[in-house]
């Protein structure tokens, strides 16, 4: 491909991620203390493997392993404050014993099990302090390697076990005595060592690890060349590249923040060259990286998580599977609206020179194998961690077949550490979700809360889904996606579940809430980077990227409606014809809001497809028939004065 497109450096894209992504934050070491942060994180990997490989240990052994080696990374690696990123090569006294007490904390049960189970309920004033120890350094790594939203939620849910007895009306309660709430924290596997750190110590940390193998094979940049050879021609190419590309990269990483920078240093500029505005090239980019954690099959790590909270014999491809529909609504709406809106502008697509050869790039098709590979296993019934395990070993093959995408030694032993490192944030996130959940769990808060999301909404289900939809994008804040799945799924979704809406649906509803809030103004951190890759206002790129990504604040309200979209009870007739029905309500809505269809709009047209495409993603029979006339109304007036008010096409130099 020409390069006639500016794109960041590679240390363009790291101060940006170290601006708005805590896990990027990290100390550049070297000598010694370079070399133990690098043993220490192939040591992590290498742990992982050969457990997974011979045999998961007993749940507190592998969890508090995973938490020990995690705790004392981060603290090496992160620094207590943003500021003292200037000074890189250089490790605070205090952070080498925070270190030590990590691997203290994380080698206590391997090494006293046998105690602590024979005194199974009863604490030595040693267990005691090290339990306590634990909370703090999980809050304090939290804070760290995450961010202050999920750490500030932790502790208030910890100041609420304390003091139950002083909290007002339905809150209160009994209260938990400090011995008693350090006991459940770390001494059960109900707290920091519950499910979410489970899931992390096993599924997540393999899944990132093959996401780190398909970096080194050059997947990452594959995914841009095989969308601009798709769909660069087309008009608005350049943005339709990045809802594509975004789509992709969403399977290899879990970070809105991280897709913005890494596929919107290439995209962005593209956009901005061709005449694009910079807010809305940032919108694009921010809304469609968003999406790319919705995206089956991986989905950001929290259909891992979702296996577990759901329960009732759930398998991963179910979720999967039921996914996809939701997540194919998504980036279609996305690209109609980038659609319209180039078409409005009068937007050209890239020329012949600018494009790469596709002959060149469908011969690389086979690098996309892994990922087919994955979706394949999944489906056969493989186990979660036995099929990340083969398709990790598909990607070192297919990577041997060029010279260019080939693995050296080296390059084996840096996707090992690199996956390691990239794991450190999600441990520290689900360690301090676990702190949530077992706070919830001892204290009844989550039937309080759904009960009481139930009599502020009277009981009926679409004010309790917005309420729902409030306190998720709320809680999401901030919060990475496995973090924010494990909040809202267990503050949120009950209030849903409880008026008798499919576990799948409900936490589908919240997973998707959570998410969105990376584009919701006023936080909106996946906008915040992309305008600071286009150089735009944040705040504006922020509404753009809302506006854009409409679909994700409708679509959970349809699978909720109609769980047919989930695959749920469904026949495939009656399937296509609400895929249909919602495709056709997703463009009427898109040229309502950008306001250009086959020409500019009236503002009673707009207002029309509007209120026409909500009636067509209504999932019942008199929405639809309104919906539809609306739709061939609309599209027949356009007809009749297509030509009228349309911008010719625009060549910038």
């Amino acid at each position: 491909m020409s390069n006639q497109f500016e794109t960041l450096s590679e240390g363009q894209q790291q101060k940006l991620l170290e601006k708005y992504d805590p896990e990027a934050r990290t100390r550049k070491l070297k000598g010694i203390m370079g070399w133990v942060i690098f043993f220490g994180l192939l040591a992590f990997s290498l742990f992982q493997i050969y457990t997974s490989v011979f045999g998961v240990l007993t749940a507190q052994l592998q969890r508090s392993i995973h938490l020990g080696f995690a705790l004392a990374l981060i603290f090496l690696l992160f620094p207590a404050r943003k500021k003292d990123l200037g000074k890189k090569h250089k490790i605070a006294w205090y952070d080498m014993i925070l270190a030590a007490a990590s691997i203290v904390v994380g080698s206590y049960w391997p090494l006293m099990i046998d105690d602590l189970v024979n005194r199974v309920g009863r604490l030595t004033d040693i267990d005691f302090l090290v339990g306590l120890l634990a909370i703090l350094l999980v809050l304090e790594a939290t804070r760290r390697a995450v961010g202050l939203p999920i750490t500030i939620i932790a502790v208030l849910f910890l100041t609420y076990a304390l003091f139950g007895p002083y909290m007002p009306g339905f809150l209160a309660h009994r209260g938990l005595a400090l011995d008693r709430l350090v006991q459940a924290m770390f001494y059960t596997t109900e707290g920091i060592l519950g499910t979410p750190l489970g899931v992390s110590s096993t599924f997540i940390f393999l899944f990132l690890l093959f996401g780190a193998f398909l970096v080194k094979t050059g997947v990452g940049q594959y995914f841009n060349d095989l969308a601009v050879s798709l769909a660069g021609k087309s008009i608005g190419g350049p943005a339709k590249v990045a809802v594509f590309s975004s789509a992709l990269q969403g399977t290899i990483s879990g970070s809105s923040v991280a897709n913005v920078v890494t596929s919107g240093s290439f995209t962005i500029p593209m956009m901005k060259k061709l005449g694009y505005k910079k807010e809305f090239a940032g919108a694009v980019e921010a809304a469609a990286s968003t999406g790319g954690q919705l995206m089956p099959p991986i989905m950001g790590a929290a259909a891992f998580l979702m296996v577990e909270f759901i329960g009732g014999g759930i398998t991963y491809w179910e979720i999967a599977k039921a996914a996809a529909i939701p997540a194919l609504l998504y980036f279609s709406g996305i690209w109609i609206m980038t659609h319209f809106e180039a078409k409005r502008v009068g937007l050209r697509g890239l020329t012949k020179e600018e494009m790469p050869n596709r002959k060149e790039v469908l011969k690389e098709i086979y690098l996309l194998l892994p990922i087919v590979a994955v979706i394949v296993l999944l489906m056969s019934g493989m186990s979660v961690m036995y099929a990340a395990l083969y398709s990790i070993v598909i990607t070192i093959l297919v990577s041997a077949i060029k010279k260019k995408t080939r693995i050296t030694f080296k390059g084996f032993i840096e996707a090992l550490v690199d996956g390691a490192r990239t794991a450190l944030g999600v441990a520290a996130a689900t360690a301090a979700a676990g702190i949530i959940v077992g706070v919830v769990t001892k204290t009844g808060l989550g039937l309080k809360l759904a009960n009481g999301l139930l009599d502020l909404a009277g009981g009926s289900l679409i004010p309790t889904l917005m309420l729902t939809m409030v306190a998720a994008i709320i809680l999401g804040m901030g919060s990475p996606t496995t973090a924010n799945y494990v909040i809202t799924s267990t503050i949120a979704a009950p209030a849903i579940i409880l008026l008798g809406v499919p576990d799948l649906s409900a936490h589908l509803f919240v997973f998707y809430f959570g998410i969105v809030a990376d584009i919701t103004p006023p936080v909106a951190l996946a906008a915040f980077a992309a305008s600071a890759v286009s150089g735009g206002e944040p705040l504006r790129t922020g509404v753009n990227a809302s506006k854009l990504a409409i679909g994700a604040f409708i679509i959970p309200y349809m699978f909720v409606l109609s769980p047919e979209l989930l695959m749920i009870d469904t026949t495939w007739t009656y399937l296509i014809w609400v895929v249909f029905t919602a495709l056709a309500g997703m463009t009427t809505i898109g040229a309502g809001v950008i306001g250009f269809w086959f020409r500019k709009l009236s503002w009673v047209e707009r207002l029309l497809g509007i209120v026409g495409g909500l009636c067509l993603i209504y999932p019942e029979g008199y929405s639809d028939i309104i919906g539809l006339a609306i739709f061939a109304g609309l599209i027949a007036i356009q007809f009749i004065f297509k030509g009228h008010d349309t911008p010719k096409t625009q060549v910038s130099g």
